[in-house]
């Protein structure tokens, strides 16, 4: 659990993070503002984290669906275009490095 939460946390900050910024302004104000007996700043924070909790699922529910079929992308060709290079050979005369 200690190695898998550190990672989600990354990912999703890495994804969008304007609203993972403003819902943690949220849920921290809402943390000082209820320990502090601010009701004010513990509204504020519950009602930041609210909104942008409710624009992320809305612009999730706007996204349109992946295609169905996965497009295949050749990053080589089947063959070559190019003739096959001549096999080398090592002069045994000499060596190359003494």
């Amino acid at each position: 659990m200690n190695a898998v939460f550190p990672r989600f946390l990354k990912s999703i900050y890495r994804k969008e993070p304007l609203i993972s910024v403003l819902i943690t302004m949220g849920v921290v104000d809402a943390l000082i503002g209820g320990f502090d007996d601010s009701w004010s700043l513990f509204a504020f924070g519950l009602g930041t984290a609210g909104v942008t909790l409710a624009y992320k699922w809305w612009r999730t529910q706007q996204r349109q669906p992946l295609p169905e079929e996965p497009v295949v992308q050749h990053y080589l060709p089947s063959r070559s275009s190019s003739s096959a290079l001549p096999m080398l050979s090592v002069s045994k005369k000499k060596p190359p490095y003494q």
